[in-house]
């Protein structure tokens, strides 16, 4: 599969499978995917093989490709109830993202760094909203993992899910409820931080500010 291929696979799969695109629904027409992607009709066409051999699309002649049911997640969030689970899912999250932040730094391309700053505009903007706040959190951190190139990131935020977000805010107990008003406000910095970083290309200093990040919110988790 060529490049470009690859990067438009990755671009379709991460909507699908964040329900941007719902089961059922049809794929953009191949001319509007070479449009928003620049490219060949034959890389699109490319791309749409390789998604439909992934099982995550149908194609019909003559009436296009429609996203499959996905299967159900298997992820182990399911068992994460206590204090201690959040905190041992937050290790886990330092050390994944961070390196593929990193990854990012090094490799993302023009239009996925775009996928990152209108995630980053989408969270400012909707920061309020602790609903769309999640998701757009989650987004955010998403576009990060696709940019590292490695489809094992992004596949493993995927299976995540916005319950990696929603976790700390949806307990009982008062530390998840992080409603200091300052809070958001040092949530867009630290993504802020991690965007700059990618966009200069500077991998240690990604791997940094995420690493800062998430081990701020540990902190917050920690200290109530």
């Amino acid at each position: 599969m060529s490049g470009l291929a690859y990067q438009i696979v990755e671009e379709l799969k991460q909507r699908i499978l964040s329900g941007a695109i719902s089961p059922g629904a049809k794929l953009p027409t191949e001319y509007s995917l070479v449009e928003e992607f620049g490219v060949s009709r034959t890389v699109v066409r490319e791309a749409v093989s390789q998604l439909q051999a992934a099982g995550l699309v149908e194609t019909f002649q003559g009436r296009g490709s429609y996203v499959l049911e996905l299967p159900e997640r298997t992820s182990g969030l399911r068992e994460v109830r206590s204090h201690r689970d959040v905190l041992e899912l937050m290790d886990f999250r330092i050390g994944v993202e961070s390196e593929a932040a990193g990854l990012a730094a090094s490799r993302r391309t023009a239009h996925q760094l775009k996928g990152i700053e209108r995630a980053l505009d989408d969270f400012r903007r909707v920061g309020d909203d602790p609903a769309r706040s999640v998701e757009a959190d989650f987004s955010f951190h998403l576009k990060v993992a696709v940019a590292s190139g490695n489809r094992f990131y992004s596949d493993l935020i995927n299976d995540l899910g916005p319950m990696m977000i929603m976790l700390p805010r949806t307990r009982l107990n008062p530390v998840y409820q992080m409603d200091d008003p300052d809070h958001l406000t040092r949530v867009v910095h630290e993504h802020e931080n991690i965007h700059a970083a990618i966009a200069r290309s500077d991998p240690e200093a990604a791997r940094a500010a995420t690493r800062v990040h998430l081990s701020n919110t540990r902190r917050r988790l920690t200290n109530g």
